[in-house]
């Protein structure tokens, strides 16, 4: 059924978000289109605003769909991307993030392109290209997902719609308007899934987390080897990502690109309690004593969205 109190909520959402960008954009100085301007805001992003944007580097609907998802289908011990991407920016802030904002690089790619020149640089250039894309789709993927079951909204019609309001902001006003959106975006995530976990907590079509530990999940002893390699593959995979280097080379100072670094790392722990907690509600949820209606046990399809299905049928309609 189509919900119509949520798309109302959504559209005032997308308002505000559009609004805050174009409001950012005027911190962009007028008919200054250089590159540092445009793509790293003038190099003058504020501690505050700087640590919401760098968490926003990971803290997307990726994310938190994704450990709630890792949560439901494995248990705890596997979800590893909250810890392996704050030992990434703990990392990235020790081994990198002075040097490079000390030396006035522009793209994570410079120093590279400086040590073997410019076809390597262009060589270089593909694969992280290719991650970026990867990523994003990921990240409005978990957005469709999320409005289709919420507010029943076409997936490909939220994702691009999705896409035109981002697009939209960041022609006006570049890094600063993706920055301050990003301020926005995490508090709503923050404090919307809070808001949820509590009335999926005492649902009474969930058992105690107590009365059911296997959402902590296990290890058998032959995946000791790709469990650690998938640790190290987060860890150091973590670090050479343009959206990381961006946010580290458009701060005020090295000293500051580092304190990003570590002040976010503890910001993704922080942002994944909720959809952890989110995780164990489902899995120890009867979801045929629900109003879904899908099949179960849950396909593969289904598990992908159980954080919005958590929201959409163990929280009442005024807070999903």
């Amino acid at each position: 059924m189509f919900n119509i109190s949520g798309v109302i909520s959504i559209v005032l959402f997308y308002l505000l978000i559009l609004g805050v960008g174009i409001w950012a954009a005027r911190k962009k100085q007028a008919g200054n289109d250089s590159e540092e301007e445009v793509m790293l805001a003038g190099r003058s992003i504020g501690l505050f605003v700087g640590i919401f944007t760098m968490t926003a580097t990971w803290v997307g609907g990726g994310y938190i769909n994704g450990t709630a998802e890792a949560i439901y289908t494995q248990g705890l011990v596997w979800c590893q991307a909250p810890f392996g991407y704050a030992l990434s920016l703990v990392f990235g802030g020790i081994f990198f993030a002075n040097e490079m904002r000390r030396q006035g690089y522009v793209t994570m790619l410079d120093p590279l392109q400086d040590t073997f020149g410019s076809r390597m640089g262009g060589l270089l250039f593909l694969p992280a290209l290719c991650g970026e894309v990867f990523w994003a789709a990921g990240i409005l993927a978990a957005l469709g997902a999320t409005l289709s079951v919420i507010i029943d909204m076409d997936h490909r019609t939220s994702v691009i719609f999705s896409s035109c309001i981002a697009v939209f902001y960041t022609l006006f006003g570049g890094l600063y308007s993706v920055a301050y959106t990003d301020v926005i975006q995490l508090f709503c995530i923050f404090i919307g899934l809070w808001m949820c976990v509590p009335f999926a907590w005492m649902n009474e079509h969930v058992q105690p987390l107590s009365a059911k530990e296997d959402w902590i999940g296990s290890i058998d002893p032959d995946m000791y080897g790709y469990y650690v390699d998938y640790g190290l593959l987060l860890v150091f995979g973590g670090i050479p990502w343009q959206v990381y280097f961006q946010r580290v080379l458009s701060s005020k100072s090295a000293g500051r690109a580092q304190i990003l670094s570590y002040v976010a790392a503890f910001g993704c722990i922080i942002m994944a309690i909720p959809p952890v907690l989110i995780g164990a509600i489902a899995r120890n949820t009867a979801w045929n004593e629900t109003a879904y209606k899908g099949p179960y046990p849950l396909t593969t399809e289904e598990t992908s969205m159980i954080l919005p299905m958590v929201l959409q049928y163990l929280t009442p309609d005024f807070v999903s």
